[in-house]
């Protein structure tokens, strides 16, 4: 099995990040949000957002790198976004990795380095929302200790398509 290391995103990651956020998203969300959505997203569409998010901390992006030294996927974590949240919960606000490192270590590498950072900054509880129908991810992230917070779910609007996510959690330790 592969390792691989865990490290802060530069600037000059942007670039590989939004390529990594698109190709995971065209790959994990298939038969999940429509064909027509998923093959019109660009890295371009996404590279402002990751540029801005690695240049001010919000989120926190790290960035795993395979043995060969390529991206492998990437998290961004800060504190929770939801509304009522006690300051010390934190949230993954996206954790991916491409499809040819599933079920590598890549996912666990990047967790575990979001943990650590998230304890550092005070965080006891961790969230996070995910599609009720991306049971890979469910199952990740369910291995990794997170509950489903049942009364969470909520519809919500990706590409013109209504989807059902719940927030699930787990402590910090």
């Amino acid at each position: 099995m592969p390792s691989y290391s865990v490290r802060p995103a530069a600037r000059a990651d942007a670039s590989s990040v939004a390529e990594l956020h698109v190709a995971t998203w065209q790959a994990a969300y298939k038969g999940l949000l429509p064909d027509s959505f998923l093959d019109g997203l660009t890295p371009a569409m996404r590279l402002p957002l990751w540029r801005d998010a690695i240049e001010y901390g919000e989120p926190q992006v790290l960035l795993a790198l395979a043995d060969n030294g390529k991206p492998a996927g990437f998290v961004g974590f800060d504190r929770s976004r939801d509304p009522k949240t006690k300051p010390t919960t934190g949230e993954i606000w996206a954790l991916y990795v491409t499809p040819e490192h599933w079920g590598q270590g890549a996912g666990l590498a990047l967790w575990d380095a979001a943990r650590e950072g998230l304890i550092e900054e005070g965080c006891t509880d961790v969230t996070l929302w995910v599609m009720l129908r991306n049971e890979r991810a469910l199952r990740f992230y369910e291995l990794a200790g997170f509950k489903r917070e049942l009364n969470t779910a909520r519809t919500t609007t990706v590409g013109g398509a209504k989807v059902e996510e719940i927030r699930l959690k787990r402590k910090l330790d």
